[in-house]
């Protein structure tokens, strides 16, 4: 049982006593005070409501912190993933252009296709 029922209860039972032994508590005073009591549970009501609604809040923005997280560390291990490529590509890059005989190769076609735009827009 909520103790502050409990305190109500027993107060309660502590001015029936006294209203059957012939005095009896002001009427006014009585109802302002369950007036109090009830505006303080509707307040307490309320309250509960309230940390209810934030408690939700905190837990939402802590499953998108988490979901950010996991992404983040996704897109960390791609980008280390694409770095090893694209080390390894340029590693491929600098053994091709290293032996002479493909670097005049190379050469060759890049004139052969700069001839080719060259004449190409020429005629256009």
């Amino acid at each position: 049982m909520n103790p502050r029922r409990e305190y109500r209860t027993s107060r309660g039972q502590l001015f029936d006593t006294v209203e059957e032994g012939g005095l009896r508590a002001s009427a006014p005073y009585v109802s302002s005070t369950e007036i109090a009591e009830q505006e303080n549970e509707h307040g307490l009501d309320i309250l509960h409501d309230r940390v209810n609604v934030l408690k939700r809040l905190t837990e939402d923005i802590h499953g998108e912190a988490d979901g950010h997280n996991r992404l983040l560390d996704g897109m960390a291990s791609a980008m280390d993933a694409s770095r090893g490529i694209m080390s390894g590509t340029m590693d491929r890059f600098k053994r091709v252009f290293e032996t002479k005989s493909t670097r005049t190769i190379f050469t060759i076609v890049g004139s052969c296709v700069v001839v080719f735009l060259l004449v190409y827009y020429l005629t256009k």
